[in-house]
């Protein structure tokens, strides 16, 4: 599927049908039972609702719960923003937690600066908000790409 039938899949179907969709299409992400909630070239939303799956033994969102978000919005970003043909698969991630993390989570993907129209490894920032603003993860997702 080209990027321009995803983005209208994403604005056609809603944000609740087409992450059903992605959780079809990937099922690991279900795990975490995410909602795409912005999706763009270069920039993808979603929210990690908080529920005891997702939490580990001190009652805050587990550290791979939130890898698991950063790859989601970092890796269907980056299948909008690649032009038609391309290919990519994550090739890395470095993740940093910066506070416990609590409640429900934002985490956006951004390519801004990015050019996918080259192959290589570009670095996909993600950051993870709770609902408050506050920054609680960080990955820097590397991305391998490859033309024609």
């Amino acid at each position: 599927m080209n990027p321009d039938q995803i983005l209208a899949l994403f604005e056609q179907q809603g944000p609740d049908a087409f992450s059903a969709m992605l959780c079809q299409l990937a099922p690991y992400f279900a795990t975490i039972n995410p909602v795409m909630t912005a999706l763009a070239p270069n920039r993808a939303e979603a929210r990690l609702p908080f529920r005891r799956e997702v939490t580990n033994h001190i009652g805050t969102v587990h550290a791979i719960a939130m890898c698991n978000l950063a790859e989601l919005v970092a890796g269907t970003m980056t299948n909008i923003s690649v032009p038609a043909g391309a290919r990519w698969i994550p090739r890395g991630m470095t993740v940093e937690y910066v506070a416990k993390a609590r409640g429900d989570l934002i985490g956006v993907a951004s390519g801004d600066g990015i050019d996918w129209s080259v192959d290589g490894d570009p670095v996909v920032p993600v950051t993870v908000h709770d609902a408050e603003g506050t920054l609680v993860f960080t990955a820097a997702i590397t991305m391998n790409v490859k033309h024609g």
